[in-house]
């Protein structure tokens, strides 16, 4: 069960891949007036993230309309998951079973969100040329997942680990 709970945690941890989702530790979940000021913030690191890889990524002005779909399933992913995870931080009173509940709304978000988003980077990646293949190829692998500037929370704060050298090294 607690190996499950950490897996689940991964996951979600991942969807910040694509939008930071929580408030910052110090602000209070429930106050009215760190609502906006989370929800600002949170708007912006999906902002950042999208920057981030139109730029690493070099998207051309030729794939600007895929990307633009790409970039608007990561902001529909990242307010469906700050959403979440306020309605989470909000309910501090839960059963063990309403926490579970909550996990797996969070999980099956995360999951509906991640095939929207690869069914929007299919045709994107498609348009790629070799050069922007590779820089997505590595992009992608970074700690970060969507290779995103690395999470504001957590371990690797403001820096970004290298990139495993094999498969073998991210298994458990």
């Amino acid at each position: 069960m607690k190996k499950a709970l950490v897996m689940l945690a991964s996951a979600v941890a991942m969807s910040g891949a694509f939008a930071q989702s929580s408030a910052p530790a110090a602000a209070p979940a429930n106050s009215a007036a760190s609502a906006p000021a989370a929800k600002a913030g949170h708007e912006r690191n999906v902002e950042d993230r999208i920057t981030y890889l139109h730029t690493q990524l070099k998207i051309t002005p030729a794939q600007e309309t895929q990307w633009n779909a790409f970039a608007d399933v990561m902001r529909s992913n990242g307010q469906t998951m700050g959403e979440l995870f306020q309605q989470r931080h909000a309910n501090k009173d839960v059963s063990a079973l309403d926490d579970m509940k909550q996990y797996t709304a969070i999980a099956q978000a995360h999951a509906d969100g991640m095939q929207k988003l690869v069914s929007a980077f299919d045709p994107l990646y498609n348009s790629f040329s070799p050069e922007q293949k590779k820089l997505a190829d590595v992009t992608f692998h970074q700690p970060g997942g969507a290779g995103g500037p690395p999470h504001r929370h957590g371990k690797g704060k403001g820096r970004a680990a290298p990139a495993p050298a094999s498969d073998a090294a991210a298994k458990p």
